[in-house]
């Protein structure tokens, strides 16, 4: 027998008499975690003929599947992931969800997972919800009471105001301009002039653009 051998033999006995002391009551004799932990990692490197030899309380085989335990949990606690729960939705996903909510405001949480099915975007409608009320989007019959100031932003790259109005060249020719302002990029844009607009009932006149 090595020396570290009948050093583990001397530790364990020594264990082994201080569970007894702890019970000298005649009660049944419990091992705690923490012994069994300790005489498993104490004991598992020993030979197994040595290990059949030595004075225990209990079987070799158990102390044995002491140890198996010991490795299940210490793999089981360094597999166990840093953060409990469900991972965090994809932010790309969170961006989307948001950018059609706030381009379609009669869209509730069910027609936004809905459309995100159709683009491929497998999430629960649970999630959709969650990513609404984080970022405190009201829901859709609340954000379709919108004023008029606010659909006016969000539709401004079609949104169009025109005017037909009168103006006088250089060489007195009065002309008669249609031009319209994109509100989105506030350019003007002129449609067409002309010095005879038409009348009720007359043909159209040709118009020069």
């Amino acid at each position: 027998m090595s020396d570290r051998d009948k050093d583990a033999k001397i530790l364990a006995l020594r264990h082994q008499i201080m569970v007894l002391e702890r019970q000298l009551h005649g009660e049944r004799v419990r091992f705690t975690p923490a012994d069994r932990a300790w005489l498993a990692a104490l004991l598992h490197p020993l030979p197994r003929t040595l290990l059949n030899h030595l004075r225990l309380l209990v079987r070799p085989e158990t102390v044995l599947r002491w140890h198996r335990d010991l490795l299940a949990r210490r793999h089981a606690r360094s597999s166990r992931p840093l953060q409990a729960g469900r991972p965090r939705t994809v932010r790309s996903i969170r961006r989307l969800v948001l950018c059609l909510a706030s381009e379609n405001p009669a869209w509730g949480y069910r027609r936004i997972h809905g459309e995100l099915l159709v683009l491929g975007v497998k999430v629960a409608a649970s999630t959709v919800w969650e990513i609404l009320k984080e970022a405190g989007v009201d829901p859709a019959p609340q954000r379709t009471s919108s004023t008029w100031a606010t659909f006016l932003r969000s539709q401004a790259h079609a949104v169009i105001a025109a005017d037909f109005f009168e103006t006088t060249t250089l060489t007195g020719t009065r002309l008669y301009v249609l031009a319209v302002i994109e509100h989105a990029t506030r350019r003007i844009r002129i449609l067409g002039a002309t010095a005879h607009p038409p009348q009720a009932g007359s043909p159209r006149p040709h118009v020069t653009w």
